[in-house]
């Protein structure tokens, strides 16, 4: 679910998520595996995660692992694509035409990777492996599915574990990791 909001809160989004789809009055109550990412004690079966970036809202909500990420577009330091991508995503960034809509299409997609596995941005960014995709586009990579979405002035991703897939087989997710969908 996205929203573009001036000021919003993730959490009364997300509160509306699990009421519309899963029926649930209110937001259970929160806590923090020792990484910092927040899960529902009460329900371990229903897995979130939410971003924001100036104004725009991402949230989901899912029985499996599940990291999203929303940025806004702005220009960064001109050598970060460089630094923070793999040789083989530069490459990819370079024939798309670069610019920073490319690169926050796969900034998002590294983003949600590690929050959906529970690795956070430990290491260096280049060695996050994503698909190579453009907005409306999906993909797997390593066991993950990724979807990209992008609109003028924002770029997003999903990345989820298949349903089947037991959490704790995600490629790097601590246990009580939590995401969303």
């Amino acid at each position: 679910m996205v929203l573009r909001l001036g000021t919003g809160d993730a959490y009364a989004l997300l509160e509306e998520l699990l009421r519309t789809e899963y029926g649930l009055e209110r937001l259970p109550a929160l806590a923090r595996d020792g990484g910092g990412k927040p899960f529902f004690p009460a329900r371990p079966e229903l897995r979130f995660n939410v971003s924001h970036s100036g104004g725009l809202i991402l949230c989901g909500a899912g029985a499996a692992a599940v990291g999203v990420d929303v940025e806004r577009i702005r220009p960064r330091r001109t050598g970060l694509p460089r630094h923070v991508l793999s040789p083989e995503e530069y490459a990819w960034f370079v024939r798309q035409g670069g610019g920073w809509e490319r690169f926050y299409t796969l900034w998002t997609l590294k983003e949600a990777r590690v929050k959906c596995t529970g690795a956070g941005l430990s290491g260096p960014a280049r060695a996050i492996a994503v698909p190579l995709l453009a907005p409306g586009q999906g993909g797997t990579l390593d066991g993950l599915r990724f979807r990209a979405y992008g609109g003028d002035g924002w770029r997003a991703a999903v990345c989820c574990a298949p349903p089947e897939q037991p959490p704790e087989e995600v490629p790097g997710q601590s246990e009580k990791n939590v995401s969303f969908s």
